[in-house]
């Protein structure tokens, strides 16, 4: 498989690229993204593009690919919802058309969250947006679309989040998180599993479109 990653510099993004990068099916990946990954590796090249919200200049970089992994995501706290909007549901869609257009048999695959709102109504900012940018990405012509609706999420592998705050958290809270998985395997998910979740979805689909972390562990279990 020939695989498209945007957002591999973050904490999900690494996860998966890594996955990737260590899957005998996986010929070549492609990193998108303002920075640049730290990282080398035969399977792996970069593109750099300052201004997401505008491919059309890299277009022959971006095609042809099997799947495309969406992890591009922002925090939305102290954001208006027009800002969030710009960041989430504007960009993800802007580069979701080019894709579809230049991709029409790319399974892609988008890290949304729990609590996301379908229905694009609902009281939270972002769960609404979330769920309108989850609905624009069903609608287009993509050969399946998958929404991977994580809860707590735990980086393994050496993962870092790029957010100096959530990084001491899970610096503090990694062996608890550890025990919870252990407990309440349902509760947290680990950056591993949800790169060979989707790693599996590219592979051979899923029975259903939204995926939460019971689901995303289901498909890990029977690898």
């Amino acid at each position: 498989m020939r695989i498209l990653i945007f957002g591999a510099t973050g904490m999900v993004g690494g996860g998966v690229l890594l996955e990737c990068l260590e899957a005998a099916d996986v010929e070549a990946v492609t990193a998108v993204g303002r920075t640049a990954v730290p990282l080398k590796h035969p399977k792996l090249s970069q593109v750099l593009h300052a201004d997401l919200s505008h491919v059309s200049t890299i277009e022959p970089q971006l095609q042809p690919f099997d799947a495309c992994f969406f992890c591009l995501g922002v925090s939305s706290a102290g954001m208006s919802e027009a800002a969030y909007s710009r960041l989430t549901y504007e960009l993800t869609l802007d580069i979701a058309m080019v894709l579809a257009r230049l991709n029409r048999q790319m399974t892609l695959v988008y890290v949304s969250g729990a609590g996301t709102d379908s229905s694009g109504q609902g009281k939270s900012m972002w769960a609404r947006v979330k769920g309108r940018t989850e609905n624009g990405l069903q609608r287009l012509p993509f050969k399946a679309v998958y929404l991977f609706r994580p809860g707590v999420i735990q980086p393994v592998k050496g993962v870092k989040s790029k957010t100096r705050l959530y990084q001491t958290i899970y610096d503090v809270l990694g062996p608890v998180l550890s025990l919870v998985r252990k407990i309440r395997p349902d509760a947290v998910i680990t950056t591993e599993d949800i790169g060979l979740a989707m790693l599996e979805v590219a592979r051979r689909g899923a029975s259903k479109a939204i995926l939460d972390t019971a689901d995303l562990k289901a498909i890990v279990a029977k690898l």
